[in-house]
């Protein structure tokens, strides 16, 4: 089995996110969503509102071999939204309205005129900002909000601009990105399981843990302390990706035989297995 997938790398972008103002769950939840779908999380960063440095990252990613990038954040239709000009920039690609964006943003806008959520429908110079992409991008529908997720390709990577707002995010990814992910992460499967175990000290636990991934390479293998004390309880986190179901499935199996099995003998106890 082949451990290995394909190798992603996220840009979180915004200043809110380095002064503490805004949690960022969003890379999080592409982390589970990734590796869920067989693909490696390799480097995740957050980056402020700044052309430079966010057109730095996603070169360096490409640099160090990802070949998915995902930036969030800075689409939008304010000035500090700038992460299609730094796209455009260090790509050295033109900025330009793009008919479909524009399509879509003109779309979303009427439905929430109509609706009574924003007073007009008209096209301003920050709505078209939204539409207005680098040469050789693709749109992304956003079932949610006004701007359009971005889809563009540099020397054989492909990098996705998807917005701030976590349900505008995760709507792109579950209903304009499945085609896409497919085809980059194939038919990867991965499955974990977590193993509560009677033991309140990690360093009485590591050994047998480390001879279980030593044994099982093609396992990660993780036990998670978070305090001390009588009453607390280690969970260890086994995880495997593979082609197919079963084959995954198998290697957690001997995995989680041979854990058991050495807890036995070290007297630790197994409390759950889920």
């Amino acid at each position: 089995m082949d451990p290995q997938g394909t190798v992603v790398e996220i840009v979180a972008i915004g200043n809110e996110l380095l002064i503490g103002d805004v949690l960022d769950t969003n890379t999080h939840w592409l982390c589970r969503r990734i590796t869920g779908l067989g693909g490696v999380v390799q480097r995740a960063v957050m980056v402020r509102d700044d052309v430079e440095a966010i057109g730095r990252e996603v070169l360096g990613a490409i640099r160090r071999g990802a070949r998915v990038v995902f930036t969030t954040g800075g689409l939008g239709p304010t000035a500090d939204d700038m992460t299609l000009q730094a796209l455009a920039q260090a790509l050295q690609r033109p900025l330009a309205l793009h008919p479909v964006a524009l399509d879509l943003v003109r779309a979303r806008y009427r439905e929430l005129a109509e609706a009574g959520y924003v007073g007009h429908a008209e096209m301003t110079p920050e709505r078209l900002k939204m539409a207005t992409l680098p040469q050789g991008a693709t749109p992304l529908p956003n079932p949610v909000g006004g701007a359009p997720g971005v889809l563009l390709e540099h020397e054989g990577a492909a990098i996705v601009a998807l917005p701030g707002v976590p349900e505008e995010l995760k709507g792109i990814v579950e209903q304009s990105l499945p085609p896409m992910l497919k085809e980059w992460f194939g038919q990867a499967y991965y499955q974990e399981r977590v193993m509560v175990v009677a033991c309140g000290d990690e360093s009485v636990l590591a050994p047998v843990v480390d001879a279980v991934a030593r044994a099982h390479p093609e396992v990660y293998v993780k036990s998670r302390a978070k305090a001390y004390g009588p009453e607390v309880r280690l969970r260890v986190t086994l995880s495997a990706r593979g082609q197919t179901e079963e084959q995954v499935a198998r290697a957690l199996a001997a995995a989680l035989d041979d854990l058991q099995a050495r807890l036995a003998a070290a007297g630790i106890a197994v409390l759950d297995l889920s």
